[in-house]
């Protein structure tokens, strides 16, 4: 009796079997000294209900499972883009025969900063057990999130017991930074002082005589560039595609001091214009490399394929802006990896010694250095006087204050 007791009680609230108890032990004493059939139906019906609710927790939602599918209007349910809503369903089994009202969901989606959200509703499982919740996120900022363990909560609507379940059903997905579209950048129709006589012009760039490839026929191809072969065998129009002429390599240096940035969107606004400039790479076919300068220097050396492109911007995925000391002894851990002759974009809220530094720094390895200076709210107001300060040393500065800004400002609009 002592071990049922034991194993009743580690499935019931010890405050709530004693009220139960309590109750039973009523009827029961009702039964004895009153007697008569109303106190025996009495003593049946509460002897009943205790077992159906004790039974509830020895083999219901304690022993609950679950799957989960995400969706997203996007292509892929499992990366989605930052301010994006993710749709949820998660599909819940309770074996046993007893049937429940109603259940409560928990569900706990965590950041990978430690952000957290919780998603509660009840579910009427049908009479086999099964049970559906549907629900959407909010609009999810960049970073990778992770489903915790999932809570089930059955309770008698006296509420005189309580039993949960938990179950883990996994669901990880990613959510991309930001980005803009950018049209074009003044730095490649400019002539740079060290990568020859040669302008770069992007949306210009003269074609060689090298095939590259075969690509679908666009309206207006020359007769002499349709790829014979190719149309022949595929049965569509197709086109012969040149190489283009090259043009300086980039490296684009992300500052992840944690002392630099005023908030956290003043270092989301950095990570976007980033994965903006990344993505104007992968368009124009430009070898862009990255080099974040977080709590550690990581390097991607530059390179023109969309596959490589894309595990640099899965690596902003998770940044948290947690650099420390200065930005020279930061870059000369991967500065093996630079190209000389290159472009050098520092993307960092700091101005200043520190910045002038690392761009004398990478003058001085033969790179073209320039800066997009990301601003907080409290220095719009300031004007280009950074900017200016840059420009009278003969370096390249942008300042952005908004994504939106971007395409505007890198084109020699703003």
């Amino acid at each position: 009796m002592r071990r049922y007791l034991s194993s009743v009680a580690a499935i019931i609230q010890p405050s709530k079997l004693a009220s139960i108890l309590v109750i039973w032990s009523i009827t029961l004493l009702y039964v004895l000294f009153q007697g008569g059939k109303t106190a025996f139906m009495l003593f049946i019906m509460v002897s009943v209900l205790i077992a159906y609710l004790i039974a509830g927790g020895l083999g219901g939602v304690r022993r609950a499972k679950g799957t989960r599918s995400l969706y997203s209007e996007q292509d892929k349910g499992d990366l989605l883009s930052a301010g994006g809503h993710l749709r949820v369903k998660l599909k819940v089994t309770i074996p046993g025969i007893l049937p429940l009202p109603y259940v409560v969901v928990r569900e706990v989606l965590k950041r990978h900063n430690g952000e957290s959200w919780v998603f509660e509703e009840s579910v009427i499982p049908s009479l086999r057990g099964i049970g559906e919740l549907k629900f959407q996120t909010p609009a999810l900022e960049r970073g990778t999130y992770t489903f915790a363990n999932t809570d089930i909560i059955s309770q008698d609507i006296f509420g005189l017991v309580e039993h949960k379940g938990t179950f883990l059903s996994e669901g990880q997905f990613q959510v991309l930074p930001r980005a803009i579209y950018v049209p074009r950048w003044q730095l490649y129709e400019r002539k740079s002082r060290l990568s020859g006589p040669q302008t770069s012009v992007v949306q210009s760039r003269r074609e060689t005589t090298q095939i590259n490839g075969v690509r679908d026929y666009v309206y207006g191809d020359r007769l002499t560039r349709i790829h014979w072969n190719a149309t022949a065998k595929t049965g569509s129009w197709k086109s012969k595609e040149f190489e283009h002429e090259s043009i300086p390599k980039t490296i684009i240096v992300l500052d992840g001091s944690t002392s630099a940035y005023m908030n956290t969107n003043q270092f989301e606004l950095a990570v976007s214009v980033t994965a903006s400039l990344l993505g104007f790479g992968i368009r124009e076919r430009i070898g862009i490399g990255l080099c974040c300068l977080d709590k550690t220097t990581k390097v991607f050396a530059p390179v023109e394929g969309a596959a490589e492109r894309q595990k640099m911007i899965q690596y902003l995925i998770d940044l948290n802006a947690e650099g420390r000391g200065p930005l020279i002894s930061r870059l000369e851990k991967g500065y093996r990896m630079f190209p000389k002759g290159s472009y050098f974009v520092l993307i960092s809220p700091q101005r200043g010694q520190p910045v002038l530094d690392a761009l004398r720094w990478a003058d001085s390895r033969g790179m073209t250095a320039s800066h997009i200076h990301v601003r907080n709210s409290a220095e719009v107001n300031r004007g280009n006087d950074w900017i200016d300060v840059l420009r009278s040393r003969g370096i390249t500065g942008y300042g952005i204050s908004s994504l939106q800004e971007l395409p505007s400002v890198l084109g020699g609009e703003g």
